[in-house]
């Protein structure tokens, strides 16, 4: 029997699950085989994004699953360079194409800092796209408290998630204080700290979340791998996952975390592992290659 799984609903009315499953680094040919296992697993909420340039496979997949697409909801970005009032409606228009499908779920994938007016522009019609009930939700990634600030001296509504680098080496806590503030759900990618292995050799087990000594401790503790351990976190301090992987087992490994809590104690213990380590981009310091990529039709 699959786990049922927990839920929250967002300011826009939008039931989203608080585990959904993420798609960025899958190559397109293997991301259609890995959603209809996620889907098959009991995933019901499908993180992709215009420049993970796995759409068409991501939308494939979630129409052949033979579940109704009214029970899945799929998540999907636009790029920085889509800014504008025109830019963010061909954007969703081409994940719309791309998917096959609707999109429920609609980010921004960068905060706009070098053209905060740009930003704000793509910001106002997306809040009409939810007006007019095109999406379900809207939202941002990667945006700090500054950067929020900007984007809602020019907003009629705040986004309802804020997607970020999130993990036990990097808790975030400045940025969940305000997105809880403005009622806005904090979600985390790379929630188990993959970010921290893709880069960089000679590292130690205390470097990676997966096998610092205190997650492999509070795992047999808990009779749960460590994977299991951090994502149970992260949902218990409040926070939306999208954990990705495309092994089979993997992928059900991360879904079992609904049947088991950890203690006050624990949880805290994890929060004292934080060290202010980003291992992705920093947001305010994208290359220029990075900023000014075009997402092809």
């Amino acid at each position: 029997m699959k786990q049922a799984q927990e839920t929250t609903r967002l300011a826009s009315g939008l039931q989203l699950p608080l585990l959904g499953y993420g798609v960025y680094r899958i190559k397109p040919e293997a991301t259609a085989e890995a959603v209809k296992t996620a889907l098959d697993v009991g995933y019901r909420m499908i993180d992709t994004a215009a420049a993970y340039f796995n759409e068409e496979q991501v939308g494939r997949a979630v129409l052949e699953s033979g579940i109704p697409r009214d029970e899945i909801v799929i998540q999907t970005k636009a790029w920085v360079s889509d800014y504008s009032k025109q830019g963010i409606r061909h954007a969703l228009e081409r994940s719309k194409r791309k998917l096959g499908t609707t999109v429920d779920v609609f980010l921004m994938h960068q905060p706009g800092v070098r053209d905060p007016a740009a930003m704000i522009e793509a910001w106002r019609e997306m809040e009409q796209m939810v007006a007019d009930k095109e999406v379900g939700a809207i939202g941002v990634c990667n945006f700090g408290p500054n950067h929020l600030d900007v984007l809602l001296g020019g907003a009629r509504m705040a986004p309802q998630i804020n997607q970020v680098e999130l993990h036990p080496f990097f808790t975030q806590q400045a940025i969940r204080e305000h997105d809880a503030r403005h009622n806005v759900l904090t979600q985390a990618w790379s929630p188990i700290g993959g970010v921290m292995r893709y880069w960089g050799d000679d590292k130690a087990p205390s470097d990676d979340p997966l096998t610092h000594p205190l997650i492999l401790q509070l795992a047999a503790k808990y009779g749960r791998t460590p994977a299991q351990v951090i994502l149970r976190w992260q949902i218990e301090i409040g926070n939306s996952v999208i954990p990705r992987s495309s092994n089979p087992d993997r992928i059900a490994e991360n879904f079992a975390i609904f049947d088991f809590q950890l203690s006050a104690e624990d949880r805290a213990a994890i929060d004292a592992l934080d060290r202010g380590e980003r291992g992705g981009p920093d947001p305010d310091n994208l290359p220029d290659e990075l900023y000014e990529r075009k997402i092809p039709d």
